[in-house]
Order: C-alpha cells, then sequence, then structure tokens
C-alpha cells in the first residue's frame, strides 16, 4: 500500500475510514521488521498522523488500530521522533494506564475482573497494545528514554503492580517487561525506583503472589507438591520478568529500603523458584537462569536460608542442613556445561560464580558441593581433563579460550579445595592450574587469603600408593619414557644441546618468548629481575 495514498487519506478519513485504510496497512506490514530507508520521512509522518488520532476521543476499536499500527512503525528507530516527545508519550502512557496521578478512568488499572463485557475486553486489548507500542519506542529510542523519565512513567508502572493479584496476564507482563527496559537502559533511575517508588519491595510481592508461594517459617516456604502440576506457562512468563525487573535494580547498591531480611525474603523466594517445574523442560530451565542471575547480586550471606529449612529437615551428615536448592544449583550446572554449542560466558558463569562464594562463605554448602564435583581421587592412570565426570569437564575449562569462563571455572575448584594450591594441583594438574596460579600469585605454592576450617579430606588408599608416580604437570601417572640421550656419543650431546641453546636463543631476540622467574611471593617476573632480587632474609643470614 501506497504510504502517500494513506497519508492523504487520513488527513480527511473519518473514524471508520481511518480504520480501514490503517488495517490493509497491518495486514500488509505485520511481518515487516526491516524498512524501506527511501520512506523515512514518510513513514515518520504516519506516526505522526496516528498520534493524532490517538489524541482524540476515538472508539476502542480505532485505538487498536492505531495502536496496532504505531507498534508496527515503532520497530524502525529512525521514524520514532514525533513519538519520542513529551505529547507523544504522554498519549500512549495514558492509553496504556500509566500517567499516575491523572485522573478519570483512563487512569484505572485493569484487572482480570474488568474483562467481562465486549467493550471491557476492547480495552484491555487497547492497554496491551499501547504496553506493547511503549516497549518498542523506549527500547528503540534513547529520546524516549529520556521522556519516559521527565513524564515519570515508572511512577505509573510502580503503581500497576500493586494491582498485580489482578492483573491480566498480558496487562501484567507486558507493565514487567517495560519496567525490565526502562531499569536496563537507564542505570540512573534505578536509585529513584528503589528509594522513592519502592520497586524492589513491589515486584518481590509479585514475584510472591505469581509463585503461589505459601510461607511455614520466617524464611522458609512450603515445598512444592510433586504430584502438582507444572507451573502454568503465563505464571512462569510474568515471573521471569519480575525476575529480570530485580536483577537489574540489585546490579548495585542504589539505595533504597531494602534490608538484611528483605534480602532473605528473596533469596527464600528464588529458592522456591528453583524446585517448581514448568510445562517444558526448556522454560524450567530459563526460570532457574533468570533465579540464579538474581542470586548473584543478593549479599552472599544470604544464602543460609537455602540450606536453613526446619520444616522440611536436612541431612545430619551436613549438620543437619537441607541441601535440595543446592543439587539443583549443580545439576544446573551440569546441563549448562553439556549444552553444546552453549555460551558459557552467559549460561554457565554465573551458577558457577554464585555455587563459589556460596562454597567459600557456608561450609556446609562447600561439603556438600565437594562431595559432588571432587570426590576422592582413585584412579589416577588418567589425565584430569580427559572423561565425563563432573571434574574432567570443570578441569577442561580451565583452558578455555574465554579468559572469563576458564577464570570462573578455576576459582570454582580452587575454593572446592579450600584455596590450597596442593590440593587443587592433586586434582588438575599443574598444566591446567597454571593460569590460576600466575593471576593469583601462587606459583609458589600456599593457599589464598580465605579462612577455611583445619579438617582435611583423607586421601584414598588407591591414591596414597600412586602418588609417588604422579606427573605434577600432567596430574597423572604416566608410562616412563625412555631416555633419548642414552644412546648418543658425547659428541652428539654436545650437539643437541648447542643446538637447543640456539634456538632459544633466536626465539629470545626476537621476542617470541621471554624466560620468566618467580619471585619469593610467588608472582611471575623477568628473569634478570628474579635472579636480582635478594632473599627476604637476606640481611640475618650473612656470613
Amino acid at each position: 500500500m501506497d504510504l502517500n495514498t494513506v497519508l492523504a487519506q487520513l488527513e480527511t478519513a473519518d473514524e471508520e475510514e481511518t480504520e480501514k485504510f490503517l488495517r490493509q496497512y497491518i495486514r500488509e506490514n505485520s511481518h515487516t521488521f526491516s524498512f524501506d530507508p527511501e520512506e523515512e520521512s514518510l513513514r515518520s509522518k504516519l506516526c505522526q498522523s496516528v498520534l493524532s488520532v490517538l489524541g482524540r476521543r476515538v472508539k476502542p476499536s480505532c485505538q487498536k488500530t492505531c495502536l496496532e499500527t504505531l507498534r508496527i512503525l515503532s520497530r524502525d528507530k529512525r521514524v520514532l521522533a514525533p513519538v519520542a516527545t513529551r505529547e507523544g508519550m504522554l498519549i500512549l502512557g495514558g492509553m496504556a494506564r500509566l500517567n499516575a496521578g491523572e485522573e478519570g478512568d483512563d487512569n484505572q488499572n485493569i484487572s482480570q475482573e474488568d474483562t467481562q463485557s465486549e467493550e471491557e475486553e476492547e480495552r484491555v486489548v487497547v492497554v496491551v497494545e499501547a504496553l506493547k507500542c511503549l516497549c518498542n519506542v523506549v527500547y528503540n529510542s534513547p529520546a524516549a528514554q529520556q521522556v519516559s523519565v521527565d513524564v515519570q512513567l515508572v511512577h505509573g508502572l510502580c503503581a500497576t503492580l500493586r494491582t498485580a493479584r489482578t492483573w491480566h496476564h498480558e496487562v501484567g507482563l507486558f507493565t514487567l517487561r517495560l519496567l525490565f527496559l526502562v531499569s536496563a537502559l537507564r542505570p540512573d533511575v534505578r536509585g529513584v525506583l528503589r528509594r522513592e517508588w519502592h520497586a524492589v519491595r513491589l515486584l518481590t510481592e509479585v514475584l510472591e503472589h505469581t509463585l503461589d508461594v505459601s510461607w511455614v517459617g520466617p524464611y522458609e516456604a512450603a515445598r512444592p507438591d510433586p504430584q502438582a502440576l507444572p507451573m502454568p506457562a503465563e505464571d512462569n512468563e510474568r515471573a521471569m520478568e519480575a525476575l529480570k525487573a530485580l536483577f537489574n535494580l540489585t546490579l548495585s547498591d542504589t539505595g533504597g529500603e531494602e534490608d538484611d531480611h528483605h534480602f532473605r525474603l528473596i533469596a527464600a523466594i528464588l529458592r522456591h523458584s528453583l524446585m517448581l517445574k514448568t510445562e517444558t523442560e526448556e522454560k524450567t530451565e530459563e526460570a532457574h537462569s533468570h533465579a540464579i542471575n538474581l542470586l548473584n547480586n543478593l549479599p552472599v550471606s544470604c544464602l543460609d536460608v537455602f540450606i536453613d529449612v526446619p520444616v522440611q529437615g536436612g541431612l545430619e551428615i551436613y549438620g543437619g542442613k537441607n541441601m535440595d536448592a543446592v543439587q539443583m544449583l549443580i545439576d544446573f550446572m551440569e546441563k549448562r556445561m553439556d549444552k553444546q554449542g552453549s555460551n558459557y560466558k552467559e549460561g554457565l558463569t554465573p551458577v558457577l560464580s554464585l555455587l563459589t562464594e556460596g562454597s567459600r562463605h557456608h561450609r556446609e554448602i562447600r561439603r556438600y558441593i565437594k562431595a559432588q564435583v571432587l570426590p576422592p581421587l582413585k584412579d589416577v592412570k588418567i589425565r584430569p581433563e580427559i572423561g565425563t565426570a563432573t571434574r574432567n569437564k570443570l578441569v577442561r575449562l580451565m583452558t578455555h579460550v574465554d579468559m572469563g569462563v576458564k577464570q570462573t571455572a578455576a576459582e570454582f575448584l580452587f575454593v572446592l579445595c579450600k584455596e590450597s594450591v596442593d590440593n587443587l594441583l592433586k586434582y588438575t594438574g599443574y598444566g591446567n592450574a597454571a593460569g590460576l596460579l600466575v593471576a593469583r600469585g601462587l606459583l609458589a605454592g600456599g593457599r589464598g587469603e580465605t579462612q577455611y576450617s583445619e579438617d582435611e579430606d583423607s586421601d584414598t588408599e588407591e591414591y596414597k600408593s600412586a602418588k609417588p608416580f604422579i606427573n605434577p604437570i600432567t596430574g597423572h601417572v604416566e608410562e616412563p619414557m625412555p631416555n633419548p640421550i642414552e644412546e648418543m656419543t658425547e659428541e652428539q650431546k654436545e650437539y643437541e644441546a648447542q643446538k637447543l641453546v640456539n634456538m632459544f636463543d633466536k626465539l629470545t631476540r626476537q621476542n617470541v618468548i621471554r624466560p620468566m622467574g618467580v619471585r619469593p611471593d610467588g608472582t611471575l617476573a623477568p628473569l634478570e629481575e628474579t635472579l636480582c632480587d635478594p632473599p627476604e632474609d637476606s640481611a640475618s643470614d650473612s656470613d
């Protein structure tokens, strides 16, 4: 449909004709996401024309058609200037019932009970379409992001959060999505959302209601019924949007009313969410991923509510602590490691970081995870990175090409070993652990800075008997290699030695390699520096 024709017709069309022309445009462009650059100015004018229609009192069906048209146009970030204005955002905010503080019916929130009549159903559709438009516009236009702050759109969003118990599904879904987008794209608004509009508390209440949490203790939700139906897909969608918005708001300490109690409450709700299943395994994993991301933002001390569940009970071997949620995290880690072609940095490092910090600060969590991930060694004839056990997979990650993945996996194993270099080398070999040891300045051995309990894990008899024959570099028992110079004459040995010296000299002069040494503090340094450094006790050890 020719845009010039549409614009010309809209100038004189009445309400019914406007709907007719715009519906034809919608039919032809509903699946269009790439637009003709030469028609940018025409599409921008169409945005303005549609906003003009919305600014008048037209019936809900016409509002819906205009909003659907605007939603298609808002996919093109280059034509949003007419919408990214105070007038444009107020019109859309009014249609979405987000203009907090204004009087009249348009400011009343839509609830599930409101959708009885056909007219009310149309009004719900209008609100949903307006919210979808706002999501597109805010995502694609920095100018619209600023205007949304200026007109206090977040105030209206938070006011809508207070009605979550009576939400129509799509109204709630796109309200939460819009809040997520604003808080993601405007970090400066996060503090306002927390301090002035109490968004963290409101989102926590949304989660509590959506996940149908029933409390049996201060921070203990009732165990989900194993025979119950999976969590409905709509509830899971809203819960994930709430988790994403909460993640943004808790990324840093931007100030708010939250205290240790509130963060523990969130942790308890997240524990409950990890025990829930949705209609598909894929959606369950996605929901758990968002919960894990948010858990990484909470104070690590709050993880005690993960294992302190007195009503449900725990394992005597771990001081009566309940490890069900920790086991869910381990299972999630295993799935992400086994997923072919996955992005380890985004998919795996959050759960590794969470398990690392949980193990560092909670002894029972560390003991439980180590029993699963690093069981006592028995077979030491195979290289530690070869095999299908969890340890083998994690050791392989210690040499991953992505620096973040490599460091996170190594740190996780290091903490499980109570930050003991000797224990880490026992499970990984020196070659796999070298990157961590260099970064931590522990090439000379020793321990990290965290204090752990003194109890030590005993070695198996198989490991003790094989220990003298383990190659410390590769971490496994190797067959003795034949001595290559055993049958050489002295002249041949001298020739090969000189050849090796010449090769090293050439690589050094070309800066391909650089000889390094280890300082007394365990850090690497150029060899000439380490040779010049006097021993620490040289002053008291003179002849």
